[in-house]
């Protein structure tokens, strides 16, 4: 009865945490939204490059701050730390609509990044609450979260249009004093509901949580969230554009297509938990990285044409030509057929469609020695990469790596009990790194190569590395398993 009990208040407050987290994820991402309409409005005139600035500034607050704020979870327990984050991120939300320069706008989005921090202090603050066996599904579900991302691209340009219909100028300033608002009242409700909790170890030194930091385990455990949270965040943002250059979508589409790719890997995440604790996360995570490969392997393949040479008409004897047409080529009257260059391009197949013909390189009245190229072969491998396979292979793998992101923090608790707030801090800044460096990375591989899908080459190549690290570890570690438990049997025969 007992036991029952303390679940129910365990759910209770994963249910608030999620709740928070999402709000926080929702505020998070903001700037997409709200700085995208801004400047097609003709309100703030920035350039791109600023615009590419306060997009990431957010993300990169959030992500670098992750690590001492999980070491304030860890030393002073969640619900303090959650209510003070919520309340005074509020602040710079109320602040923004007196933001006149991009200065003072960037300024602000570096504050209100803050909220980013909010999933060092979930993921300490919820694990503390349940035992072992829930680990994996509590923090699943409260990972859910990251659909507020989701919420905000559904919202807030609603939101956005309607506040702008009687004021166009000063509409948008409502949006911020909105999120600033439901911020307040969620830091307002963990001040007077949340149950506060903390790690047995309180008297540990921050110099000594940080000595974690040195362990091999962290990093692996950081590169596995670059990929599934990182690259997560980064395509939520990059495939919107990827849409429309590849595929000519229009902006609403495209966005919708980005949506289904950011939602439900961010649904699927307590699932994720869940298999993690029935089947285990080493098992789990082998799956997910196994599959990144696989279909980044099928997403890296670009929409392309090739040309290339074919099989051409050679003279069958030696003599002068007597007439060229575009469909034959007549040496002494023999006649030698031609085949024309098609008119269209078949598309919109899912396999590479394939078109040859030949390409006249002779005159009439020249002559022509047996077996001499008289029509050069030219082939066309026209390859369409199908939109909707496209996306259909985009959500298989934002559904892998959202399984993935519970497998990694079901790793957490069961290595590093006493920690979890450091450790989940530096493996969520890790992660969060990879939303900030990924459409850095991808833009650069673009401008190098020209190729849109050389983001998904990259992909590959770092999942193959996370894999490989993976197993190289893992199987290190069963083999010094085997060998300790050789020599204990040697000791006691």
């Amino acid at each position: 009865m007992e036991n029952s009990v303390s679940l129910s208040k365990s759910h209770r407050m994963l249910f608030l945490n999620t709740f928070a987290f999402t709000v926080c994820f929702a505020c998070w991402t903001l700037n997409g939204v709200l700085v995208t309409f801004l400047v097609d409005k003709g309100i703030y005139n920035w350039s791109v490059v600023q615009v590419g600035w306060l997009l990431g500034i957010p993300i990169l607050t959030g992500s670098i701050m992750r690590l001492p704020i999980g070491i304030l979870t860890d030393k002073f327990g969640g619900k303090y730390v959650f209510a003070t984050l919520l309340l005074l991120c509020s602040i710079p939300l109320f602040l923004l609509p007196l933001a006149d320069s991009f200065f003072m706008f960037a300024v602000l989005s570096f504050l209100f990044g803050m909220v980013g921090t909010s999933f060092a202090v979930g993921i300490g603050y919820t694990s503390i609450f349940y035992p072992k066996e829930w680990q994996g599904r509590a923090l699943g579900i409260f990972g859910m979260g990251n659909a507020g991302a989701a919420i905000t691209t559904f919202i807030a340009p609603s939101l956005l249009n309607q506040f702008s219909i009687d004021d166009p100028q000063n509409g948008w300033k409502l949006l911020p004093i909105a999120y600033g608002a439901v911020l307040l009242t969620i830091g307002l409700l963990f001040l007077f509901f949340a149950e506060n909790r903390k790690l047995d170890k309180p008297n540990r030194t921050i110099p000594q949580m940080l000595t974690t930091l040195k362990s091999p385990r962290v990093w692996r455990f950081g590169a596995y969230y670059f990929l599934v949270f990182g690259c997560f965040v980064a395509y939520s943002q990059w495939l919107l554009p990827n849409f429309m250059n590849v595929y000519q979508t229009s902006l609403v589409m495209g966005g919708m297509f980005a949506t289904m790719f950011s939602l439900p890997s961010g649904v699927i995440r307590a699932f994720g938990g869940y298999l993690s604790d029935k089947f285990g996360a080493r098992t789990v995570m082998y799956w997910v990285l196994g599959s990144s490969v696989f279909l980044s392997t099928l997403l890296m393949i670009p929409k392309m044409e090739i040309t290339t040479a074919g099989p051409g008409v050679m003279a069958t004897k030696k003599g002068v030509i007597t007439s060229v047409s575009p469909t034959n080529i007549s040496i002494d009257g023999k006649d030698h057929a031609i085949d024309s260059k098609p008119e269209a391009i078949q598309t919109g197949s899912i396999f590479p469609s394939k078109s040859s013909w030949q390409k006249i390189i002779v005159a009439q009245n020249q002559e022509v020695n047996k077996k001499e190229l008289i029509a050069k072969g030219v082939t066309r491998i026209n390859f369409d990469a199908n939109m909707w396979v496209y996306l259909v292979l985009v959500i298989l793998i934002g559904i892998s790596w959202g399984i993935g992101k519970a497998a990694v923090y079901k790793h957490i608790p069961e290595y590093f009990p006493n920690e979890i707030g450091v450790v989940g801090g530096m493996v969520g800044l890790l992660g969060g790194l990879g939303g900030f460096f990924g459409p850095i990375i991808f833009s650069y591989l673009l401008t190098t190569t020209g190729i849109w899908s050389s983001s998904w080459i990259f992909i590959l190549l770092f999942s193959i590395i996370c894999l490989v690290w993976m197993h190289i570890t893992i199987t290190k570690m069963m083999n010094e398993k085997q060998l300790a438990m050789a020599n204990d049997m040697d000791r006691k025969n």
